[in-house]
């Protein structure tokens, strides 16, 4: 083989290579699904990364409780579940709309969607679509939540991230993951 044709073959053999390197990179997964459960709290889900889990006391719905909130980021894109215990299943219900409230308007957002489950329901949910105004030139902040009373528990399920960011498969995979035990 003379030089130059030698050069031209290692050349797109190497450049053969280097594309299948950036293919299979680009293939990874970038959401390393995993059943989560939470020792002291009722449920599993499916979280995309390794989770974190940390509690606090917030006020729902004019009510001192201890929120629980397990939670994993994917890119930019944070996965969580809260949950606290009302003092009764009519505060749980009620704690639902408080949620909303308190989610939709810590991204400085409004509701482009929101859908409740029937009343008298059990579970009981609320499911919410909403987009926070845009921050120092980022995109639109898309927040995707479902709110589930089971009994005197409620949950938020909560996905958050710059609006191009969150794939809507990944936010069914994890909605639908949930199972409150």
């Amino acid at each position: 083989m003379r030089p130059m044709a030698r050069f031209f073959h290692r050349f797109s053999i190497l450049s053969a290579g280097i594309a299948c390197a950036l293919l299979l990179l680009a293939c990874s997964p970038k959401f390393d699904w995993r059943e989560v459960h939470d020792s002291g709290i009722p449920f599993s889900i499916l979280l995309p990364a390794k989770p974190t889990t940390s509690a606090r006391q917030i006020d729902l719905d004019g009510l001192p409780v201890t929120m629980t909130m397990t939670a994993a980021e994917a890119g930019d894109v944070l996965f969580a579940v809260g949950s606290a215990e009302m003092p009764d299943p009519a505060a749980a219900e009620r704690a639902l709309v408080a949620m909303k409230t308190a989610l939709t308007r810590n991204i400085g957002g409004s509701i482009r969607r929101e859908l409740a489950s029937s009343p008298g329901a059990v579970p009981a949910t609320l499911d919410i679509e909403a987009v926070g105004a845009p921050r120092n030139g980022e995109q639109p902040r898309l927040l995707v939540a479902r709110f589930v009373a089971v009994g005197k528990r409620v949950y938020q399920l909560v996905v958050v991230g710059q609006e191009k960011s969150v794939p809507r498969e990944a936010v069914d995979t994890f909605l639908t993951s949930f199972k409150p035990a």
